[in-house]
């Protein structure tokens, strides 16, 4: 069982772009050893020049954005490669939440998988949010999961989606397999009705 998901206040980093893909979020030199640190290699081709030093520029690199606990991206996070590590990077960074009007499918369900909250919002909430984010000193956003909200600086409150057995499945900490098992009643009974409106489908196999 994971870590269940804990309602929480952070700094909000705002990347104004859309469509970042996997490589972007972590570059695949990163994935050539297990030992690799995921963190540093978070947007690494965005966080440090050719030498390695950091590139000044970007708001992962400045002082109210180094802690960062969201992202304010734009629509179509995580788009490009399947890999399952650019969800990795973004947690051992200590991002539990992104916010955009539309993820990648594949990436929306690796988010799922390692405990990171893909919070999708509506543009004009995003618009306004982002305002907030990119003042000076940054600002502090509150995720409320129960409540399906996000709030921030002044009173604003943005709602986000996402589909009710997943809410649950963050809150409880539980992955795929964690999940099946709680419906292991409901499973017993179906396979004990079908087993006799289609007896013939469990005996294949059943004597050898």
């Amino acid at each position: 069982m994971g870590t269940p998901f804990a309602n929480f206040a952070g700094v909000a980093a705002p990347i104004l772009l859309e469509n970042i893909n996997t490589d972007a979020i972590i570059p695949a030199p990163y994935l050539r050893t297990t030992t690799a640190d995921l963190a540093a290699g978070l947007f690494a081709r965005w966080r440090y020049d050719e030498a390695g030093a950091e590139n000044p520029d970007f708001v992962l690199n400045q002082p109210p954005f180094r802690t960062a606990t969201l992202i304010f991206a734009g629509p179509n996070f995580g788009c490009g490669s399947s890999r399952e590590a650019a969800a990795w990077a973004l947690v051992r960074f200590g991002i539990r939440c992104v916010v955009a009007p539309s993820f990648a499918d594949i990436f929306y369900e690796n988010a799922f998988r390692n405990g990171l909250l893909p919070a999708i919002v509506a543009q004009d909430d995003l618009a306004a949010a982002l305002e907030l984010a990119g003042a000076p000193g940054g600002a502090s956003f509150a995720v409320d999961l129960p409540a399906g909200t996000i709030s921030g600086p002044a009173g604003h409150v943005m709602d986000f989606r996402i589909p009710p057995f997943r809410r649950e499945a963050l809150l409880r900490g539980d992955d795929e397999i964690e999940t099946t098992l709680r419906l292991d009643a409901d499973i017993a009974r179906f396979t004990a009705a079908d087993r006799l409106s289609r007896p013939w489908i469990h005996a294949i196999g059943a004597s050898s």
